[in-house]
């Protein structure tokens, strides 16, 4: 609320709102081991064990790829899809269109907060990175920005696809289960060049392949692939879209 007793104005209102979201992510002990833990295991993992590798390129740089991908995932899709399930069960979405804040207003909020939170993951990960000897450039990391811009409105859109469409009980489901794949066997620690080649063109086409490959080309020097750029924009082009025509607000 304002001095006056009205609404305080909208960047105010997103602002806080954003703060609350980000709070929630933050506080939240299953929440917390998807945004940073897993990530983490997942970097530690690719560093020591013999998997995930690219000829000529040091082990750690494709393990600091692959883990910004899947930090990248955890956060836009798997926790959004979640908290917005749930908050579209508790019937806290049909409220929110009847407050000041208003659904743009939630939906912006809800994208400040992932940025910020993906901005306390590089903090994190990136010195636990540092710490196993990673010497990142700046030219990757400035190359890495846009990609990840790309790459969380298409897993963010996705996760709100997933919680706006489906009963909150196979949101966590299918979440959970997607991020598991998407890590595992959807190109992030794995290349897509390591599969079999009847597998290797579905998982280049997959949002978490080109995602992988792209972060791969940013951290790590491998090649780019500009087919990776245009199925990632794709993803997050038509992710948007199907958000827009499909997202349901209240609990069927």
């Amino acid at each position: 609320m304002s001095r006056r007793g009205g609404p305080a104005p909208a960047p105010t209102r997103i602002a806080r709102h954003a703060a609350f979201e980000a709070r929630i992510l933050l506080t939240n002990g299953e929440q917390l081991m998807v945004a940073i833990v897993l990530p983490a295991l997942v970097l530690l993992g690719l560093r020591l064990l013999p998997v995930g590798g690219i000829a000529g390129i040091p082990r750690i740089d494709t393990a600091v790829a692959a883990t910004a991908a899947t930090a990248l995932i955890s956060t836009s899709f798997t926790s959004q899809a979640i908290q917005t399930g749930f908050d579209r069960r508790g019937g806290v979405l049909r409220w929110i269109a009847t407050t000041p804040l208003g659904r743009d207003g939630y939906l912006a909020g809800k994208i400040i907060a992932t940025l910020g939170v993906h901005v306390l993951q590089v903090i994190v990960l990136g010195a636990v990175a540092l710490a196993l000897g990673w010497r990142p450039t700046v030219l990757g990391f400035i190359a890495a920005v846009p990609v990840w811009l790309v790459g969380t409105v298409a897993f963010g859109s996705l996760g709100l696809l997933v919680a706006g469409t489906l009963r909150t009980e196979a949101v966590l489901a299918v979440a959970n289960v997607l991020f598991v794949l998407f890590v595992a066997v959807g190109g992030i620690a794995l290349p897509s060049a390591g599969f079999p080649r009847i597998l290797r063109g579905l998982v280049d086409l997959l949002p978490s392949g080109a995602l992988g490959e792209l972060l791969r080309a940013c951290l790590a020097g491998a090649p780019f692939a500009w087919g990776s750029a245009v199925v990632l924009v794709a993803w997050a082009v038509i992710g948007s879209l199907l958000v827009v025509r499909y997202f349901r607000w209240t609990s069927v």
